[in-house]
């Protein structure tokens, strides 16, 4: 679903009445607009675009101009309260559990936990879907949780069902005590084949959903070293020392290898089309941790999913002959 659909579709409306101040004439409605409601450009943009905005009761164009006293007038989406659904989710699988963990294999398009805007299943919707108790520790949409996988993202994921193991776990994640292995096809070869990512990460200032290196953004380490290298793409080992979101994606995007299919972060859309992918190639390979109650190490692996499979091997097989069309 696209920005436009969802404020579209979305019935819950705010109104807001606003008047321009001096300080921003000669402003475009939609940068007007986000900088006093507190909008990215491009969610303002699209609340013009739906209909949901007027200038002096006109519906204006995103690139019209604001003047002092101007009122602008807007109907925003309300939040809408995330809240678990229980369901089983199509190709969840339990890698492991006893009375205080549980550790799944989650396939993309599946987000960790319900959030305001996500209307798809989540890590927590399946989980009471079959009758798994989980850990009340945490906000009530995010119970259980202690790491999470973009949507975009498949492989393994822990949540805690004791309130014990939540402790811990929380703690030792932020502790960077527990290993955290990625596999990533990224575009061409980075150089050097084997090294660390340390630059900061926060929140782009133009997009929402989405993330750039910035200066004064949080500490972000990405390690990385080349497993397969290949005409177009090299497959990579990632471990990450921070936990940021889209943090391998953001990272390998600033150095010009994205990951292959990651549109959002700059990958070529025809590579995407021929490998056939329609999201990044990035799975979360391997998770290990000492386990909270006994004290034991454990490690889980996870195989790649098809699609990424399927990609992996068009990659290989064309070293020596181009793409297929």
């Amino acid at each position: 679903m696209t920005g436009e659909e969802a404020v579209v579709n979305d019935t819950e409306l705010e109104h807001k009445v606003l008047q321009v101040p001096e300080g921003l004439a000669g402003e475009r409605v939609d940068s007007a607009l986000a900088r006093l409601l507190g909008l990215s450009r491009t969610r303002a943009s699209e609340l013009v675009a739906a209909g949901h905005v007027t200038l002096d009761g006109q519906a204006p164009a995103k690139s019209d101009r604001v003047t002092p006293g101007s009122i602008l007038e807007a109907s925003i989406p309300a939040p809408r309260r995330a809240s678990v659904v229980a369901a089983e989710v199509e190709g969840m699988r339990i890698v492991f559990q006893d009375d205080d963990i549980i550790v799944v294999d989650k396939p993309v398009g599946v987000a960790a936990h319900p959030s305001v805007g996500w209307y798809g299943p989540t890590v927590l919707d399946h989980l009471a879907g079959i009758g798994v108790r989980i850990s009340t520790s945490g906000a009530p949409e995010r119970r259980g949780i202690v790491h999470r996988l973009d949507v975009g993202t498949s492989g393994l994921m822990a949540v805690a069902k004791s309130e014990h193991a939540y402790t811990v776990l929380k703690q030792a994640f932020r502790d960077r005590t527990v290993d955290k292995t990625y596999h990533a096809l990224v575009q061409g070869h980075p150089d050097p084949h084997t090294g660390t990512i340390d630059a900061p990460i926060a929140r782009h200032p133009k997009h929402d959903f989405k993330f750039t290196v910035k200066d004064g953004g949080r500490d972000s380490i990405t390690h990385y070293d080349t497993l397969e290298a290949h005409r177009y793409a090299s497959l990579l080992t990632i471990n990450l020392e921070t936990g940021r979101t889209h943090q391998i994606r953001v990272h390998m995007s600033a150095v010009h290898h994205p990951c292959v299919g990651d549109l959002m972060y700059g990958a070529d859309p025809t590579l995407a089309a021929r490998v056939g992918l329609d999201r990044q190639w990035l799975h979360a390979r391997k998770l290990g941790f000492v386990h909270p109650r006994t004290g034991d190490y454990v490690e889980f692996e996870s195989d790649y999913p098809a699609d990424l499979e399927h990609a992996l091997e068009i990659v290989r097989t064309v070293d020596e002959s181009p793409l297929p069309r």
